[in-house]
């Protein structure tokens, strides 16, 4: 029986937006499968890992009866790629197999039943739900992502801080050694929702959100998260813990403040980073009257020390950091000009960016 017939592109566009959730390798052989629903006039893909789930309809428009069928993720992606452009693909179900055409070309797929693929199962209780730009929600997340958490024991760091409260969305990551945090401006005023998004939903959020003006639906309940965009609705479980109070890790009161321009400390850093050690990747920030010098050194005594002419009028601070801490920021943000602010040597900084307002970085010092 014929699911559909499509161009190979209207496949494989909703087909890859979903299977990047996907593992390896999987304990229940039917994650590592995608389920094809065909409804009247509508085909959908969906992926789950158990966590997280993404949905996502292509533009084709099928006829016939609902039917659903679950296949091997990878090995259809891999195969519509393989095929040339603008193939028309024509996926049929024939017992226990999905059998794709494609010209002369014939693969024969197996599949497991669609009724034992699982499905997130949406909440009930309150839910805060707003909307914004796709392209302001990605430059957001951008803005803190690379602060999050790996692996780490403390499992609610290993995710994003998500808070909507009046007409205010923060996001706020944070690993222990760094926290970053960002504010948007919303239209709709909501009750406060304060949730902890995964670092595997956050990451695969960026990666599918388009730089458009097109919207954004957001559902924040006590146990889920679900963002809705383009032809795709991507909902995630939450981390179940209890975030670190940010505000009182953001320093308030630094009066030895450095403006530099962010391209002239970015490159000085990271030419600084060549001979800094291996596993430390400690650098010191050496601050006198207009004057700024960037050391480093490694285990084989190999030394690198850079002299910049900086705005700069406090205390004279020799101060070390991670330097991919500091990278990480200057990478990340966009703007002509940072400026940081420090106490003393024993003091966590924290870099500003005039093109950023609602935006701050900090960062723990290390000793060198």
């Amino acid at each position: 029986m014929i699911l559909v017939k499509a161009q190979r592109d209207e496949l494989l566009g909703p087909l890859a937006a979903v299977s990047g959730i996907i593992e390896r390798r999987h304990t229940l052989p039917i994650l590592s499968n995608v389920l094809i629903e065909r409804a009247p006039g509508a085909l959908s893909f969906l992926a789950t890992d158990i966590e997280i789930q993404i949905t996502a309809r292509s533009a084709v428009e099928p006829s016939g009866e609902a039917r659903a069928v679950t296949v091997g993720a990878r090995k259809l992606v891999d195969i519509l790629r393989a095929l040339p452009e603008g193939a028309e693909v024509t996926l049929q179900q024939q017992d226990k197999r999905l059998l794709l055409k494609a010209g002369k070309s014939r693969f024969a797929l197996q599949t497991l039943p669609a009724e034992d693929f699982p499905r997130l199962a949406r909440p009930g209780g309150e839910v805060a739900r707003f909307a914004l730009p796709q392209k302001a929600l990605r430059r957001l997340l951008g803005l803190v992502q690379y602060a999050m958490a790996q692996q780490d024991i403390r499992y609610y760091l290993n995710g994003l801080l998500m808070v909507v409260e009046d007409k205010v969305l923060r996001l706020v990551a944070t690993d222990g050694h760094r926290l970053a945090y960002a504010a948007l401006a919303l239209e709709a005023k909501l009750p406060r929702q304060e949730v902890i998004v995964p670092r595997k939903t956050v990451l695969e959020l960026a990666k599918l959100l388009a730089d458009t003006d097109e919207e954004v639906r957001i559902e924040l309940s006590a146990t889920q998260a679900a963002f809705s965009f383009g032809s795709v609705e991507l909902v995630s479980k939450l981390v179940d813990g209890k975030f670190p109070d940010y505000t009182r890790v953001i320093p308030v009161g630094h009066k030895n403040t450095l403006a530099i321009e962010r391209e002239v400390l970015r490159q000085a850093l990271s030419r600084a980073a060549i001979l800094s050690n291996e596993k430390f990747r400690g650098v010191r920030l050496v601050l006198t009257d207009g004057s700024l010098r960037v050391v480093s050194s490694n285990a084989e005594q190999e030394e690198a020390e850079e002299t910049l002419d900086v705005r700069y009028q406090g205390d004279a601070l020799d101060i070390g950091f991670n330097v991919n801490y500091l990278l990480d920021a200057l990478n990340n943000v966009a703007g002509s000009e940072v400026q940081c602010s420090f106490g003393d040597s024993s003091s966590s900084a924290l870099l500003v960016f005039p093109s950023e307002s609602e935006f701050k970085y900090v960062v723990m010092p290390m000793r060198i």
